[in-house]
């Protein structure tokens, strides 16, 4: 029988209290910043720690008078507490310098708002507004109505809904128009879009039947009338943002997709993902559906996101007829899933700039979209110089090279925009030294690995950030 290791009861005499360790200077530096409770919770959990490790690996007779005295193990305890007080604070919501050139990086929370949009956040909706009163009759008001009628304007549609996500909006399209019915939808179209959103899950979870039709690279508009039957209620059209199928391949159009539904007296729905209020072609940004193109080609309701190409909140966007617009917004899901005052007021600020024609100025996907090769080639070469003039010593290398950026969050992923990089390389740093060393900054610098060398993309570095880009590379330390 083996013998059971026994308990060092004098080593763990020796191990600090937690009110002892919160009595150190250590623990009192932190208490204002961490707050008493939240403080006790980081003592107890070091002190765990701690003692689980001396029942673990008792120490020898010979150093345990060394290393697991009161005192040292105090200090130990000190050491480990800002250790955990470091990691909580890097668990917070922070802001981040974004080098990696993926305008809407998803990681990274999509699309920056504008300083119209951030000045409604702090200034409008902080406190108390008219999100549902009506000033003019003192009477309660439509929430969000601004911001719809200037969505439905732009989108050329008759009536918007706002909610939380193009997630939701799918989900109350569906549940309010199919729900009991059959969806018919192409094979191609059932993607898997990030943060596992699947499409035939969203519509199990509707309510409705998917019917699925043609094959994954090519679907007839004979394939969809061939699918209706007398439950069918609606067609769907989603467009596969993340990816693209080349080749051989056909899909109907949707006038020809509008024509047979509004024949047969079904509703055509196209869920747009990204979606773009206006055409971004000039900038080499093509197989986005554009939503006004979308509402004009026969389409009765189109859903697409608030933060991504159209450069705003997180929200789910529903443009259509007025009359299937309001069955939604009179269903009790959407109370579930409606915006909230900060989105919205987030939202109206983007949605203007778009009504004087000022977003490509104002807001910063579009600011950063329309950026030239040339003009980010320029302050990439002036960085350079900067940095070249500063640095203490020989050991890092910096160069430019012409190089690709992405809009990111599944939007135009085969249209890539060109750019000038900024290449780092240090003599006593790997690369994955160095990309960790800038994620630990003060704000981080997120950048980019390419074939061992860090890289640093200005096309999503706002003009005002380069000064604390240019000192985070400067502290890089070998």
């Amino acid at each position: 029988m083996s013998q059971r290791t026994p308990v060092p009861v004098a080593e763990l005499r020796q191990l600090p209290s937690i009110d002892a360790l919160l009595q150190t200077d250590t623990a009192k530096s932190l208490r204002d910043t961490v707050g008493a409770e939240q403080l006790t919770e980081l003592a107890r959990r070091v002190t765990d720690e701690l003692r689980q490790e001396i029942i673990a690996a008792p120490p020898t007779r010979d150093n345990a008078s060394r290393k697991d005295s009161r005192a040292a193990l105090l200090g130990e305890a000190e050491r480990r507490l800002v250790t955990a007080h470091d990691a909580a604070t890097v668990s917070r919501l922070r802001r981040v310098i974004n080098a990696t050139g993926v305008i809407l990086h998803t990681n990274l929370g999509r699309a920056p708002l504008s300083d119209a949009a951030r000045h409604a956040l702090t200034e409008t909706a902080s406190g108390y507004c008219t999100l549902e009163y009506d000033t003019a009759s003192g009477t309660r008001g439509r929430r969000g109505a601004r911001s719809e009628d200037l969505l439905a304007q732009l989108a050329g549609a008759e009536a918007a809904l706002i909610v939380n996500n193009c997630a939701a909006a799918a989900l109350l399209v569906l549940t309010v128009l199919a729900r009991g019915g059959e969806t018919i939808v192409s094979r191609g179209e059932l993607v898997e879009i990030g943060g596992d959103f699947r499409v035939p899950d969203v519509m199990a979870q509707s309510g409705t039947r998917m019917v699925e039709i043609g094959t994954t690279n090519r679907t007839r508009l004979s394939d969809y009338r061939k699918a209706l039957t007398e439950q069918t209620l609606l067609i769907m059209r989603v467009h596969t943002s993340n990816y693209r199928i080349i080749g051989f391949t056909k899909t109907p159009s949707l006038p020809e997709l509008g024509g047979l539904a509004h024949d047969r007296g079904l509703i055509l729905y196209e869920d747009a993902g990204s979606g773009a209020l206006i055409d971004l072609a000039e900038h080499a940004i093509t197989g986005e559906p554009i939503i006004r193109a979308s509402i004009e080609a026969g389409a009765d309701v189109v859903s697409f996101s608030g933060d991504k190409l159209l450069g705003g909140p997180q929200a789910g966007l529903i443009v259509g007829r007025a009359e299937l617009v309001e069955r939604m917004r009179s269903h009790p899901l959407y109370r579930a899933l409606r915006a909230d005052k900060l989105r919205i007021a987030a939202l109206e600020a983007t949605l203007d700039a778009y009504v004087r024609g000022a977003s490509a100025s104002e807001v910063p996907v579009h600011r950063y979209i329309a950026s030239s090769y040339g003009e980010i080639e320029g302050r990439a070469k002036a960085l350079v110089e900067r940095l070249r003039g500063s640095k203490p010593n020989g050991d890092l290398q910096i160069e430019t090279i012409e190089g690709e950026s992405a809009i990111g969050g599944g939007s135009a992923p085969t249209s890539p925009l060109k750019t000038s990089l900024i290449f780092l390389t240090h003599s006593h740093l790997t690369a994955n030294q160095i990309e960790s060393q800038l994620r630990r900054t003060n704000p981080p610098v997120i950048a980019r690995i390419i074939e061992d060398c860090v890289v640093l993309d200005l096309r999503t570095v706002a003009l005002s950030e380069e000064p604390e880009l240019e000192q985070a590379v400067l502290s890089l330390s070998g």
